[in-house]
């Protein structure tokens, strides 16, 4: 193990396995990897170790600003953090599954396209991966989304809106599950609720350093950090080498196996720069659709919960409209981003939600590659799918509401994002549809694996960091 090893060591080296990124996708093949075979590793990490407390001192999860190593069309921002451990530093820890039939969307509504596993293909790496992260959650999540195991934790608390909500609704509301502790673990503490889930103050939320660093400190892995991978050298149906930038000097490893998990548009622009391209290559970049709400309520508190986000309400996700329009998942909210009620005793009555559709991956959003070579965003913005789903929950907001006195219903506006950057090396059953298999491996490079929510062949309403490690967990397992 070399946590930092000098790119003067190993220019020019030959390694079992090169990595290239460190966030959910990467660190969790490694995880998978290392429990099937040894292997030489060597790690490639454009940014630094940031420890936990480097994080809260400078009151950020990175020295490197996402927004200064891309540039777009569009003023949309796509959230990702460069350093090690990458997303698990900045995510809120949200963790549901995808729903069965978020899979299998084109042959059961005939809109978008079928990945090429099922959920129960992919349900036992769903349990690996809630056990390593020791995720809370509610075991009656399993009449929507089935489990051969139960959660790790017990649920959080939920607030007095969601415990009506789940007492009228007990097979549509549940508890949000999630990666920040319910009870504590040897490595976290229990979640504070203090709604800073991002940079968690009391480090309860699972992160790299708090439950991945086995994976960088292993005997048999180097990590080198500040080391921007350039080009993937090819030759004869294989990848051969690795070039990457250190300290403005490019270097080369070669390997047997490489590993792509950079986020979706780095790893793009890394195909990209490799003369790798193709017809899905870059093509499809997206993330769910958001909308804030606030309802205000008649005489019932909020905000009794136990972490920042405690219900999840899947009546308006599933069923035969999505062959028409998006699926709709919406989050109850304890925190208060708009503020509390000025009226005398009322400051808690109101209900913050979240509701996000589904989008498709349209060919007109993608990477690209500016005048240095360096990634370019075209973005047009969401699906007319993910609009109408949009416009059809707000109609049918009030409706699935009516177990809360509610006394109206406000219009927060559009989310700018929801910082998830999916789907621009998507996942299919081959070349005229995708560009990875469903081992996650290149169609016609055979010895490239890419991991993370780049593989996405459809994007669910639901988080996607749990299904990035799940799918991370099988890929190693397969290739071990």
């Amino acid at each position: 193990m070399v946590l930092d090893i000098r790119p003067e060591k190993v220019a020019g080296e030959h390694f079992d396995v090169v990595v290239i990124g460190s966030g959910f996708g990467s660190a969790f093949f490694l995880h998978g990897f290392a429990k099937h075979r040894r292997a030489r590793v060597l790690l490639l990490e454009w940014g630094r170790h940031n420890t936990h407390e480097w994080q809260l001192e400078h009151g950020a999860n990175t020295d490197v600003k996402d927004e200064e190593t891309y540039k777009s069309n569009s003023t949309k921002p796509w959230n990702y953090t460069i350093g090690l451990g990458g997303g698990t530093n900045c995510w809120f820890a949200q963790t549901p599954r995808l729903h069965p039939n978020d899979f299998r969307l084109k042959s059961r509504y005939g809109i978008g396209q079928d990945w090429p596993i099922s959920y129960e293909d992919l349900e036992p790496f769903y349990c690996e991966a809630e056990m390593v992260m020791s995720i809370s959650g509610d075991p009656d999540m399993a009449a929507i989304m089935p489990r051969s195991m139960p959660f790790p934790q017990p649920p959080h608390r939920m607030s007095t809106p969601d415990r009506l909500m789940k007492a009228a609704q007990p097979d549509r509301h549940f508890v949000m599950p999630t990666a920040r502790a319910r009870i504590a673990t040897e490595q976290r503490p229990p979640c504070c609720a203090s709604l800073r889930c991002w940079l968690c103050p009391v480090d309860a939320k699972f992160t790299a350093n708090n439950g991945l660093m086995h994976v960088f400190e292993h005997p048999d892995v180097s990590v080198c950090l500040g080391s921007e991978v350039r080009r993937l050298d090819h030759a004869a149906g294989s990848i051969r080498a690795v070039t990457f930038r250190h300290g403005g000097k490019e270097h080369v490893v070669t390997g047997d196996l490489f590993v792509l998990g950079a986020n979706g548009i780095q790893s793009a622009a890394i195909m990209l720069r490799s003369d790798l391209g193709g017809e899905f290559v870059g093509r499809g970049l997206h993330e769910s659709y958001g909308w804030s709400f606030e309802a205000y309520l008649d005489d019932v508190d909020n905000f009794d919960g136990s972490t920042i986000t405690t219900g999840l309400n899947f009546g308006l996700y599933d069923g035969a409209h999505r062959s028409e329009y998006a699926a709709a998942l919406v989050y109850f909210e304890n925190r208060w981003p708009h503020g509390l009620r000025p009226e005398k005793g009322r400051l808690r009555q109101t209900l913050p939600i979240i509701v996000v559709t589904e989008d498709l991956l349209e060919p007109e959003n993608f990477v690209s590659l500016d005048e240095n070579e360096n990634a370019y965003v075209t973005y047009r913005g969401p699906a007319d799918y993910a609009v109408e789903g949009m416009a059809r929950a707000r109609e049918k907001l009030p409706e699935l509401l009516a177990p809360l006195p509610v006394e109206k219903i406000a219009d927060r506006g559009q989310r700018r994002t929801e910082s998830h950057v999916q789907g621009t090396l998507r996942m299919g059953t081959d070349p005229s549809n995708s560009v990875v298999d469903r081992d996650m491996i290149h169609h016609k490079l055979r010895n490239l694996v890419v991991v993370g929510t780049s593989t996405f062949a459809s994007c669910s309403c639901a988080n996607p960091s749990l299904t990035a490690a799940a799918l991370s967990l099988r890929a190693a397992s397969r290739i071990a």
